[in-house]
């Protein structure tokens, strides 16, 4: 019992990471990630690459792919209800969507690794309205091999040509995720 209390204790921790450099996928996929964004920095707009063409089912059954990002910013967020800090992270994702929601920012939450009634009564309890991908074997997450979350919680913010602008592994701050938003707002 100490020992399982322990090795929780000990993913809290880390940020529900899959390991600091990989992430092993259920489906035997693996792939590594040098370095995520400084918490508040951007990716210069020069060397920003494209965002990979990814889709899947929402939560509520409706499909969704990538284009239907085109010109917005965009947050996507990799969670799982058995995450610990995104049960903080995803209700204050929540207030900043409903402020920024109508400014040409949309939210997109990549759900990983619950089952479909795990998922679903998460975002019911957290009162979280933007959509979320069911992505319980990780193709979403493979789509973004070149940018990968390497930890749950972790945010991938594309400016509104569709690049990836920064790359978050862990908890975002509302207050780092409203200053990020602004600049790529008052891009052209």
């Amino acid at each position: 019992m100490r020992i399982a209390v322990a090795v929780l204790v000990a993913l809290l921790l880390a940020g529900c990471t899959g390991g600091t450099d990989a992430v092993d996928l259920n489906n035997g996929g693996q792939f590594r990630f040098v370095e995520a964004t400084p918490s508040g920095e951007l990716i210069s707009a020069d060397e920003r690459g494209t965002a990979p063409e990814f889709g899947g089912t929402l939560l509520d059954g409706a499909e969704f792919v990538a284009t239907d990002l085109d010109g917005d910013v965009a947050v996507i967020n990799f969670w799982g209800s058995w995450c610990g800090p995104c049960r903080v992270e995803s209700p204050e994702f929540q207030e900043v969507y409903d402020d920024v929601r109508d400014q040409g920012v949309s939210f997109l939450g990549i759900n990983v690794k619950d089952g479909d009634q795990q998922a679903r009564a998460f975002v019911e309890a957290k009162g979280i309205t933007f959509p979320s991908i069911f992505d319980p074997r990780g193709e979403v997450t493979l789509a973004f091999r070149d940018f990968p979350p390497t930890a749950i919680p972790s945010t991938v913010l594309l400016d509104r040509d569709g690049r990836v602008a920064a790359v978050y592994l862990g908890v975002v701050s509302q207050d780092t995720l409203r200053s990020v938003l602004d600049v790529l707002l008052a891009e052209s």
